[in-house]
């Protein structure tokens, strides 16, 4: 599953790769990789695949009630989830609305509730986790998180332990890297550059800042 998802990712370009003119994330980190699962959205052979996988994935986490996706990213995933496995769907902002009911979780959720939550991509951790908090806040036991995609980085692992909550994805950083080597859309030197990064991304973003 890994190589062939990451295979539908690179042909609809939701997965950009640029080792020579690094990408500026919102965090300020430079990176030779762009990611953005949005993009499946817009392609429904693609968007069927993933919905399947992430059904298929969703199995390895018991039963559940409920799927939660993550604002914004982890919506429409979430809801494509829900829909095949003919489950409830709510989703799980940032923060509190500040008008309004000023809800932070939207949809209706029960507590005691076991709910699977969905991301689009994983990187540090930090936007599921927060939805994790939010979810057990108001009484509901989360089953783990499930997204499309990890960059792989040893402070999600931590992260993810000291939460005491798991997460699986359909496709990781080096799953990509080396289908983006088999199908030549990244050279031998290219290959190098990110597994670089891959290595200590702090160490070479500084080299391009």
């Amino acid at each position: 599953m890994e190589s062939e998802v990451a295979r539908n990712l690179l042909e609809i370009k939701a997965v950009k790769l640029s080792p020579n003119e690094p990408f500026t994330w919102a965090s300020g980190m430079l990176s030779p990789i762009y990611c953005d699962n949005r993009l499946a959205l817009s392609y429904p052979v693609v968007r069927t695949f993933l919905k399947n996988c992430l059904a298929e994935k969703s199995r390895g986490f018991g039963t559940f009630d409920v799927v939660a996706g993550v604002a914004t990213a982890g919506i429409p995933h979430g809801v494509l989830l829900a829909d095949v496995l003919e489950k409830p769907f709510v989703y799980v902002r940032s923060s509190a609305k500040d008008h309004g009911r000023r809800n932070q979780i939207e949809g209706e959720l029960k507590t005691g509730q076991r709910v699977l939550v969905v991301e689009d991509l994983i990187s540090t951790g930090g936007s599921c986790l927060l939805a994790v908090d939010a979810l057990r806040e108001v009484g509901a036991e989360v089953v783990g998180v499930l997204a499309i995609f990890q960059y792989g980085f040893a402070k999600a692992d931590v992260a993810f332990a000291e939460k005491k909550v798991g997460f699986q994805t359909l496709t990781n950083y080096d799953a990509l890297v080396q289908e983006a080597a088999r199908i030549g859309y990244v050279s031998e030197s290219d290959l190098k550059t990110l597994k670089k990064w891959r290595e200590n991304p702090d160490a070479w973003g500084a080299l391009y800042a």
